[in-house]
């Protein structure tokens, strides 16, 4: 463990951390001392994991659960007011919670398609950077947007997902060189495929998704899948104090497969 590793007293907010790298992430950032904010769509899903954060934080410190759909803007608001409301501050926000899946440029509810997939993995997350900026550039915290292998590695009958995280991209970078001067550090982390319950949640079988991950080994250079521990350790490092001076990149956690 780096040396800087240590969130004591940070007021970490992650998006979809009900599950998979999320509640991976939100887990070791409360080992470290963070105060946590976890939020989701499943309330059951989040006591769980404010359980586990409970048990691993030192202090015995318990997270903050905010159930919310970040795909609506008056959830997203109520989120971030409620966190400073309840810590009085915000340092780090992770734009993690995204939807996933298939769809054919012939499917007949093309546009839909399009909105659903906007929403949620880029408006959401534009949307809830405006609303965190004032109370960041007090901590000069920063923001971590999680996107995705597929935003320059296409996918066959996966474009709407692959616009929305190449958006997110530019997004960040955009964002990065606005905020430099108020000191918020604005970066991105792609994961290649990780072993989780996304593809389920996207529609996919388990066999079917199972089925995926194997076929996807083959184009790694690691020759594995990867864990939510890779991509929640790839979090940990872009928001500690090693990277003050890193700002606008992108890590690509993805076992070599980009």
């Amino acid at each position: 463990m780096f040396k800087n590793h240590d969130f004591e007293g940070k007021v970490v907010l992650i998006t979809g951390s009900s599950s998979g790298i999320g509640a991976e992430a939100v887990v070791e950032f409360a080992k470290r001392g963070a105060r946590v904010v976890i939020t989701g769509r499943n309330g059951q899903a989040l006591a769980a994991v404010a359980e586990q954060c409970h048990n691993v934080s030192p202090k015995g410190s318990t997270p903050l659960q905010v159930v919310a759909d970040i795909s609506k803007p008056n959830d997203c608001k109520r989120l971030i007011e409620t966190t400073v409301e309840a810590f009085g501050k915000l340092d780090i926000l992770v734009n993690n919670a995204g939807s996933g899946g298939m769809t054919s440029i012939n499917n007949a509810n093309i546009i839909q398609k399009y909105e659903y997939f906007m929403d949620t993995n880029l408006r959401s997350a534009l949307y809830l950077s405006h609303l965190s900026v004032d109370h960041l550039a007090k901590t000069r915290g920063n923001i971590i947007n999680i996107s995705s292998l597929v935003a320059t590695r296409p996918v066959a009958k996966s474009p709407m997902y692959a616009v929305s995280k190449r958006a997110m991209d530019m997004l960040t970078k955009c964002m990065a060189l606005e905020l430099a001067p108020m000191g918020i550090r604005v970066n991105i982390i792609s994961p290649g495929v990780v072993r989780s319950n996304f593809g389920l949640a996207a529609g996919l079988s388990r066999e079917q998704y199972e089925a995926i991950q194997q076929k996807s080994i083959q184009s790694i250079p690691l020759r594995r899948v990867g864990e939510p521990i890779d991509i929640a350790n790839a979090i940990l490092f872009m928001a500690s104090d090693e990277c003050t001076y890193l700002t606008a990149s992108r890590l690509a956690s993805d076992g070599g497969g980009h």
